[in-house]
């Protein structure tokens, strides 16, 4: 028997588990790029708005940190620097998920093991999912080069950057396959695999704040080479495309994979190379109650959130004060922004408008995570511990309930805090806009608490799909906010996201009854969803 025997079999099994997901991640990938691309196009469509663009991301500080490089005024280049951050972030979380789920997740459920008593080679259990998931970024790479080809883009730059994306995606699913080796937990291993992600976000915006421009290109600095993100903009899709590039996260790939082989066989089943800390002889006392543990459990999370919306409060509030110069000559994006903001001639407050809005759609995230942590728990039998205990459901799930709407509570006050000091810093009064734009977000905790009431419903009403449903409604809010007003949807469809409802404070003056109504349908959703869980079978 070889080291890779029964990797087919597992690959079947992986592609058996993951079919709505990978379905979900194949056909949204190119969908999402035909939409960011068409809004584009729309945008820019002559070449005095292009010039006008391509000048301001050379010159501005934060579009080349955010943006990365641009290499001349082409329409297909402006549709990479624009949308290549949000198709990469993408691939590269979906990657490494998916990875951590078919490998550490494994073997902290103990169905690694389960797999293994069968007639599987050693190095099969990893070989698998990464087969899988190097294959599902390839094809969703070639669907979205397609994609971008027909919004009416060159075919072989819209290829070079399709190649880019999946390159990200096959790049962080390596650097899974070894975070994967490190940790005890999944929740490490991806906390790992998305720590990488922000430092080769850092490096490579590093790079191009620190590159030289010469004419209408961005030649990006040393550090954007040490960046698999940075890797992807040096192929210069819709430029003189630099094929060559693309062989970088094959190279990765390959090393990572031979490392995590050989971690693998240092360690034993189910075990990490980085070993827990042991915890005090004595558990502290809030840990007897159901809301001591859940602070235990997400304290980590919450910091960590904490620290990313911070950071990027902060530098979008100083982008705040570039607007006017950014948009100054083209129309469309101002509009643009004037709708996401709540539809006001003042594109400083819209722009902090939309941001904030942006800002809340990112944290629902968070609250889908923290809630689906029950889901988890009640499927690994965690849960029949504590309601053998004096712990009810229902007691249980709102307490669940209650700490993932006050950890987002806290994120959306930070999130405006960072974001008005950040604005104030460059404006003037930091003091001032931080508590003015601090209070505007916690406006968005009402959208927030209708999140929490739907994935409420779907624990209580339908457990088994409660997961994929989660996300899925999740995700069709953000792209309602983030497409809805680019591709001028009606606005009944538009009124379908709580996120709609919410005023665009400080573009607009605060209206307190659609914040009622927001708090009355979460209430509705969080009724529906404690009553389904207090009669269902556990788990179900």
């Amino acid at each position: 028997m070889s080291a890779f025997t029964g990797t087919g079999r597992l690959a079947r099994l992986a592609l058996r588990r993951d079919r709505i997901k990978l379905t979900a991640w194949l056909l949204g990938t190119p969908l999402l790029g035909l939409a960011l691309a068409s809004s584009v196009i729309e945008f820019y469509p002559d070449e005095a708005a292009r010039l006008s663009y391509a000048d301001t991301a050379l010159t501005s500080v934060v579009a080349r940190a955010f943006n990365g490089p641009i290499f001349n005024a082409e329409l297909g280049s402006i549709v990479v620097a624009e949308a290549y951050l949000t198709l990469t972030l993408l691939a590269a979380l979906v990657s490494t998920f998916a990875v951590v789920r078919h490998t550490r997740q494994n073997e902290e459920t103990g169905r690694a093991e389960l797999l293994g008593a069968a007639v599987v080679g050693r190095h099969a259990l990893l070989t698998a999912p990464l087969l899988v998931v190097v294959g599902a970024n390839v094809a969703a790479a070639l669907l979205l080069g397609l994609a971008f080809a027909a919004a009416g883009l060159p075919l072989a730059g819209s290829l070079a950057a399709a190649g880019a994306v999946g390159g990200v995606g096959v790049a962080f699913t390596a650097v899974a396959a070894v975070t994967a080796q490190l940790t005890v937990t999944s929740r490490g291993a991806n906390a790992l695999a998305a720590a990488t992600i922000g430092v080769a976000f850092l490096l490579r915006a590093a790079g191009d704040v620190l590159g030289e421009r010469n004419g209408l290109q961005l030649v990006s600095a040393w550090p954007s080479w040490l960046s698999p993100l940075g890797w992807g903009n040096q192929v210069r899709a819709f430029g003189a495309e630099r094929w060559w590039v693309l062989g970088l996260p094959i190279v990765l790939l390959v090393g990572a994979t031979l490392a995590a082989f050989g971690l693998a066989r240092r360690r034993d089943l189910g075990a990490g190379l980085l070993s827990d800390r042991r915890g005090p002889a004595r558990a502290a006392a809030g840990l007897l109650s159901p809301s001591g543990l859940l602070w235990r459990l997400h304290r980590g999370s919450l910091v960590g959130w904490s620290v990313a919306v911070v950071i990027l409060g902060i530098s979008m509030g100083f982008a705040a004060d570039e607007v006017n110069d950014v948009i100054a000559e083209n129309p469309a994006a101002a509009d643009l922004i004037a709708a996401m903001g709540g539809g006001v001639d003042d594109l400083v407050d819209a722009f902090l408008a939309a941001m904030l809005g942006m800002f809340a759609l990112v944290i629902g995230a968070y609250v889908v995570q923290a809630l689906l942590r029950t889901r988890a728990d009640e499927s690994g039998g965690v849960l029949e511990a504590v309601l053998a205990t004096a712990v009810g459901r229902v007691r249980w799930l709102a307490t669940q309930v209650v700490g993932a709407v006050l950890g987002a509570a806290v994120l959306v006050l930070l999130a405006g805090l960072a974001t008005g000091l950040g604005y104030g810093l460059a404006a003037g009064d930091p003091g001032r806009w931080a508590l003015h734009l601090g209070g505007a977000g916690l406006l968005q905790l009402p959208a927030l608490l209708v999140v929490a009431g739907l994935v409420t419903a779907l624990l209580g009403l339908v457990p088994r799909w409660s997961v994929s449903l989660s996300w899925a409604v999740l995700i069709g809010f953000l792209l309602l906010g983030q497409l809805g007003a680019a591709l001028d949807l009606p606005q009944a469809v538009l009124n379908l996201s709580p996120y709609t409802h919410v005023p665009a404070v400080p573009a607009v003056e605060v209206t307190v009854l659609p914040l009622v109504l927001l708090t009355a349908v979460a209430g509705a959703l969080l009724a529906a969803g404690l009553a389904g869980f207090r009669r269902r079978d556990v788990p179900s």
